[in-house]
């Protein structure tokens, strides 16, 4: 008998749908050998199992969890190895864990200076508007933050 996660054949529309993940980040992570080439139909489609199914749930959460795909591609490594230390994976994610750390930091340093333009604002006309104005001045010292990254 067939084992029952390599027997499933799913289209990719269908593990796109299941996982969440666009058809178009699907073939870019068989490119770059995060997914194993999927076996393909008679007429060349992308025939998926529940092992890719499970592998790009795998990656989509680490994604969500805010992994660079360097990381990622070590964290499929090693869980492709059950039996090896996971000091690496504990590394990986106590580094996660400093990168969302600072990134709290940069968005409690903008939301401290947010609220005090909003504070600032008394409302009237846009002439007079203390959060145009300061947005205005950046270049004048207002912004507690300056090493904040934009977009």
């Amino acid at each position: 008998m067939e084992h029952s996660a390599t027997a499933a054949r799913h289209p990719i529309g269908e593990l796109a749908r299941r996982t969440g993940v666009k058809a178009t980040t699907i073939r870019w992570y068989e490119q770059e050998g995060l997914l194993p080439p999927p076996t393909r139909s008679e007429g060349g489609h992308r025939l998926y199992t529940d092992d890719h199914l499970q592998r790009l749930g795998f990656i989509r959460h680490a994604r969500e969890l805010g992994f660079a795909m360097p990381a990622i591609r070590r964290l499929l490594g090693l869980a492709g190895r059950p039996r090896e230390d996971c000091a690496t994976a504990h590394a990986l994610a106590k580094a996660q864990i400093a990168e969302i750390d600072s990134r709290l930091r940069r968005l409690e340093a903008l939301r401290a200076e947010l609220a005090g333009m909003a504070e600032a604002c008394a409302g009237g006309a846009a002439q007079d508007c203390r959060i145009l104005e300061t947005l205005a001045d950046f270049e004048h010292g207002h912004c507690q933050h300056h090493e904040r990254e934009v977009g």
